[in-house]
């Protein structure tokens, strides 16, 4: 039974990521999960500088998901060079590091400080705040997405994951411009806008007063995206959003993408990613796949 994948000439034991900013660099969690099995493990998102992230509280939880306004908190690529790389450098797994930043040039600076490093892949987070265009998302404008994966390109070393916003009114449209640019990979969706009061208090839940929406209650939209996205370009795509099991990982595989990537689960059970992959495995057996592969895409 084969579960490997391939993610632009990266091969993967099976198709299960950890979706960044819900796995940290994964030491906590190698206390309760063998990371040697998974099939990759995706760091939180990575600046230039330290990120300080929003003011608290940050966190709120919603019916079938939470609130997330952490605002990729990071002690920046000097601290992660020296001390995350070589922790995940212990495991038989793929390391995808998440970038993100600012401008242009922060991200630049982090791909090309990474050059170098013993990473597999490289994710770009253009759900940023594009602080030169007055705070509007990189990925909310086909040409910032096309302009910035073109830039990436120019200096990464490793092969290029182009994470898609779903906040946009076609995601299909940021996908192409995405392929256009150069990316070798999509992953998609990262978290939808909500936001959430507290009518006891009648205040905002968290302090930024919107946040990022993940967890079961985004899957069914995510899925959908994966689907249409699927069908408007030819790269490989790493679907997320809502991921709680082997059930949901295999919807977005029968919806068009060669691997998945799980978040919000982890926090109500660590144990999730690990899980996930058995289930998988006991999936093909029970229907009698031999090829993780003959089931992507398989849904038309």
């Amino acid at each position: 039974m084969n579960t490997k994948v391939n993610l632009a000439g990266i091969e993967l034991k099976n198709p299960v990521m950890t979706a960044s900013g819900t796995f940290g660099s994964g030491e906590e969690y190698s206390e309760m999960i063998d990371l040697n099995h998974l099939g990759a493990v995706v760091t939180k998102g990575v600046a230039n500088i330290p990120w300080p992230g929003n003011p608290t509280p940050r966190i709120a939880e919603t019916h079938g998901g939470m609130l997330n306004a952490i605002g990729l908190q990071n002690p920046g690529m000097e601290v992660f060079v020296q001390r995350d790389i070589p922790f995940l450098k212990q495991y038989d797994t793929k390391i995808i590091v998440n970038v993100c930043g600012k401008t242009t040039e922060d991200y630049l600076e982090v791909v090309e400080r990474l050059s170098n490093e013993s990473v597999d892949m490289l994710e770009i987070n253009i759900s940023c705040p594009n602080v030169k265009e007055g705070g509007i998302a990189f990925g909310q404008d086909p040409k910032a997405v096309e302009a910035i994966t073109r830039e990436v390109k120019k200096y990464a070393k490793q092969p290029v994951i182009m994470k898609l916003s779903p906040n946009v009114t076609d995601i299909g449209e940021m996908a192409r411009a995405a392929e256009a640019g150069g990316a070798d990979v999509l992953s998609l969706i990262n978290t939808l806008t909500g936001m959430k009061i507290d009518i006891n208090r009648r205040s905002f839940a968290v302090a930024n007063k919107t946040g990022g929406l993940s967890g079961p209650a985004i899957k069914p939209i995510a899925v959908r995206m994966v689907y249409q996205v699927a069908n408007a370009v030819k790269i490989p795509i790493i679907g997320m959003g809502g991921i709680m099991d082997a059930d949901d990982a295999i919807e977005f595989i029968l919806a068009g993408a060669t691997a998945v990537s799980v978040g919000t689960a982890s926090f109500r059970n660590p144990y999730a990613t690990e899980e996930v992959v058995k289930g998988i495995e006991a999936y093909m057996k029970k229907y009698g796949v031999d090829d993780i592969n003959d089931l992507i895409g398989a849904v038309r």
